[in-house]
């Protein structure tokens, strides 16, 4: 069948939705909404028997849906319409939520139904961006298959929706207003949480911090000694943790409101409050603690039995140039422990390389991201040269760029069933690192490798183990990833082929250190990236900048348009 994805981006719905329908045999092409016109004649162009739009915030051209079955995917149950779906129910703690596929007509999310997906929400709310990559993900990619099996049967008719009907629990929201948003720090820390998830990734929520207006988001439970709400007690890594009415709350990241209404960035909350928090203590967390640990922490070590489990969770996965550091930190101390196998594992993105956003908003941008690019090879060092243990990366979320070959550092890498890999960075206008002219075609090979990094699509789970990209694919709930990983390297402590293995892996490391010395890799990938950074030979400059400031692309007529890490809700991401 020859279906046409209609997007706002070609996001990590979207992207998964390509890989997954290619997989199965479907001529697949990408078209964004950049206009209507565009679309119109992009449409008459392919003549699709079929158009799906997975994330698609503009409305369908009349000329589009009237003459081709066009379906929308919308996160809400079957009656819900409005641009704020998932901002309303996290907000209104519905205990309930789904996602329908929908027929477009002229009224926005009032067409017939084509298939429906209900799923419990969480008790904590969960963060708009974490909720649209995991339930609302996988309820969509089910619909899909449902919508195009259903689109071959010429005696399908989908159901007009009839709020008269029971199932149909939705109904008709405005767009949330930053007045719908607003909470004073007097609050409960509940509400307060609950309203800042409801709009992360995007739009943040207005508000006051040190007296300087901003927009928060990333927030985690905290407690804090008594004191006047709204007031700063302590800075942890980046966050900052507010007093509310009955508590504190960590807030990860802000973006200062410009008063002259120029693009500002999201950044760590204390780097964007800056002067302003210097004089707030800094409390860092232990290493190996109790995982919860006031609500907000970053990387973790823990041992279960012969495992070691190094966990780390990057917002958005970026990694900036202090967060390398101190991975790099805690990858020294995870080795040095007498454990078999150490389990790499990510959080809700992987990786998705160097820190874009702080690059960006440094006073000298390109000597930052030289720092960055050298402080993220010095993790991928780490895990490359660990010759005690073997090493799993468990890569729960998506990758992208250098996150990718981060991951492929190790011996063996998990996925979860729904991940979506971009081993590229030539979108960005970079050449790249993070050792990967060592790491990629050791494992896929010199031909794949090339096609890999000049193609640049993305690459569906199942796919990439099918290149060799990664070994395994682990399915089931996005919760249940964690417990299966760490059977899995549990299982592998447990071999009886163990020690054959970890004496094969230190065999290779020698020869291919006798072959080619691995920091020649580094030196010369290096070379390579101080033209992207330095010259600016590629355009990386103007590339993060659009990338950091949510610029829409240009108007392109392209069959996959350039691709960018797998992440949701337009969600700020990094790549490097």
């Amino acid at each position: 069948m020859r279906i046409l994805l209609l997007c706002s981006a070609f996001n990590g719905l979207s992207q998964r939705a390509w890989t997954e329908l290619r997989a199965a045999g479907h001529e697949v092409s990408v078209q964004l909404a950049a206009g209507p016109d565009l679309v119109v004649r992009a449409v008459a162009e392919r003549e699709p028997d079929l158009v799906l739009c997975p994330f698609l915030r503009e409305r369908v051209p009349d000329e589009v849906w009237q003459k081709h079955r066009t379906i929308i995917i919308h996160p809400g149950p079957m009656g819900d319409r409005g641009s704020s779906s998932l901002d309303w129910a996290i907000t209104g703690a519905e205990p309930v939520w789904g996602v329908t596929a929908l027929q477009a007509i002229d009224e926005m999310d009032a067409g017939p139904i084509w298939a429906t997906r209900t799923f419990p929400m969480p008790a904590d709310p969960a963060r708009k961006s974490t909720l649209y990559n995991t339930a609302v993900a996988d309820a969509a990619i089910s619909l899909i298959h449902e919508v195009v099996a259903k689109a071959a049967d010429p005696t399908f008719e989908p159901t007009p929706l009839d709020y008269a009907h029971p199932d149909v629990i939705g109904r008709l929201r405005p767009t949330m207003k930053q007045a719908d948003r607003a909470f004073s720090w007097s609050d409960s820390t509940e509400d307060i949480l609950r309203r800042i998830r409801a709009a992360d990734g995007s739009p943040g929520v207005r508000t006051t911090l040190a007296d300087i207006p901003v927009s928060v988001f990333d927030a985690y439970p905290g407690s804090a000694p008594p004191g006047e709400p709204g007031t700063i007690a302590l800075r942890r890594h980046g966050a900052v943790l507010v007093r509310t009415g009955d508590g504190a709350v960590w807030v990860g990241h802000a973006k200062r409101l410009a008063s002259d209404a120029r693009p500002a960035v999201k950044l760590p909350a204390a780097m964007a409050l800056g002067r302003a928090v210097v004089w707030v203590p800094e409390a860092l967390e232990p290493l190996e603690a109790d995982s919860e640990n006031d609500g907000y922490r970053e990387i973790s070590y823990r041992r279960v039995g012969d495992v070691g489990i190094l966990h780390f969770d990057f917002y958005n996965g970026a990694m900036s140039t202090a967060q390398c550091h101190r991975l790099a930190a805690a990858l020294r101390h995870a080795t040095a422990q007498d454990t078999k196998v150490l389990l790499f594992q990510g959080g809700e993105v992987f990786s998705n390389g160097v820190h874009l956003n702080v690059i960006e908003a440094h006073a000298d941008p390109m000597a930052e991201a030289w720092r960055n690019i050298n402080a993220i090879n010095d993790v991928c060092r780490e895990i490359i040269t660990c010759t005690g243990q073997l090493v799993i990366s468990a890569v729960g979320g998506g990758a992208g760029a250098g996150g990718v070959m981060l991951a492929l550092g190790a011996d063996r890498v998990l996925l979860r069933d729904g991940v979506v890999l971009n081993p590229h960075y030539r979108t960005m206008g970079l050449y790249g690192s993070e050792y990967w002219t060592y790491v990629l075609p050791r494992r896929v090979g010199e031909e794949q490798a090339q096609r890999l990094t000049t193609a640049c699509d993305p690459v569906g789970a199942a796919e990439a183990v099918r290149i060799g990209l990664a070994d395994e694919v682990l399915t089931g709930d996005p919760a249940e990833f964690p417990a299966a990983a760490l059977e899995y390297a549990a299982a592998l402590a447990a071999d009886a082929e163990y020690v054959r293995l970890l004496t094969t892996k230190r065999t290779t490391r020698e020869l291919d250190e006798r072959h080619r010395p691995l920091e020649t890799y580094r030196i010369r990938e290096l070379a390579e990236m101080s033209r992207d950074i330095f010259d600016d030979r590629s355009g990386f400059a103007a590339a993060r900048h659009a990338f950091v400031t949510k610029q829409k692309p240009a108007t392109t007529t392209a069959t996959v348009p350039a691709p960018r890490p797998a992440l949701a809700d337009e969600v700020e991401p990094a790549a490097g």
